[in-house]
C-alpha cells in the first residue's frame, strides 16, 4: 500500500477496516404453537424481532384489542387464531390464548442466551399509571396489583385480565410484577397494563452484545 508522509514524518495512511467476507447469519427468534382441547383450538405465531404486525381473531374483541397493543408496543409480529366455547363465556378462550402465547414466547426465546433478561416500564394512559417489571428467570410467578373498578369493559369480564397473565406467566416461565399506581377508568387501566408489559418484554428480550452466546445468569442456566 502506498503511504505518504508529511514534513514531520507522520504517516498519512488511511486506516484499514476489515469486514468479514461472510457475516454471521441472524437467527430469527420465531415460534408457532397450536393448542387444541375439548374447549378451544388456539394457534399463535410469534416473531420477537418483528415490527409490530398483528393479526388476531379470538372471538373476543377486547382481547384482540389488547393483543394489538402487545404486538405494536413490543415490536413483535403476532398472529393469533382461536375458536372456543364462547357460547358459555370467554374464560376458556382467554386462558388458552394466554397459555399458547406463553408457550410461543418461551419457544421463540429458546435457551435465552444473550438476552437482557430483565425488563421494566412505567406506562401512563390519561389518569391511569401502571408499572410492570419482569424477569425471564425460568421461575413462573405473578404478583398482580390491579384494582379494576368495573366488572366489564364492553362485554369483556375484567376478572379475565388476571387469568390471562397467570396463564402466560406459567407457560413462558417468567416472573412478572404488575402495579397500579393510579387509575379510575377500567379500559385505561387494562390498556396501560398491556402497553407497559409490551415495553418490558421488548426490553427483556433484546440481545445484549456483551452477553453474546452467554446465559444471563450467574448459575449458567435459566
Amino acid at each position: 500500500m502506498q503511504t505518504s508522509e508529511n514534513p514531520k514524518g507522520i504517516s498519512a495512511d488511511r486506516p484499514v477496516i476489515n469486514t468479514p467476507a461472510h457475516p454471521q447469519p441472524f437467527s430469527a427468534r420465531m415460534a408457532t404453537v397450536r393448542r387444541t382441547t375439548g374447549e378451544t383450538d388456539v394457534q399463535v405465531t410469534l416473531n420477537l424481532d418483528g415490527t409490530g404486525n398483528c393479526t388476531t381473531a379470538t372471538g373476543i374483541p377486547f382481547l384482540d384489542h389488547m393483543l394489538h397493543q402487545l404486538s405494536s408496543h413490543g415490536l413483535m409480529d403476532l398472529e393469533v387464531r382461536a375458536t372456543g366455547d364462547l357460547e358459555i363465556d370467554d374464560h376458556h378462550t382467554n386462558e388458552d390464548v394466554g397459555i399458547t402465547l406463553g408457550q410461543a414466547l418461551g419457544k421463540a426465546l429458546g435457551d435465552r442466551k444473550g438476552i437482557v433478561r430483565f425488563g421494566h416500564f412505567l406506562a401512563p394512559l390519561d389518569e391511569a399509571l401502571i408499572q410492570v417489571a419482569l424477569d425471564f428467570s425460568g421461575r413462573p410467578h405473578l404478583s398482580y396489583g390491579l384494582e379494576i373498578p368495573t366488572q366489564r369493559v364492553g362485554t369483556y369480564d375484567t376478572q379475565l385480565v388476571r387469568e390471562f397473565f397467570v396463564a402466560l406467566v406459567n407457560h413462558s416461565q417468567m416472573t412478572l410484577h404488575i402495579r397500579q399506581l393510579d387509575g379510575i377508568n377500567s379500559h385505561h387501566i387494562i390498556e396501560a397494563t398491556f402497553k407497559a408489559f409490551a415495553r418490558a418484554v421488548r426490553m427483556a428480550v433484546e440481545l445484549d452484545p456483551r452477553r453474546s452466546g452467554m446465559i444471563p445468569s450467574s448459575k449458567g442456566v435459566l
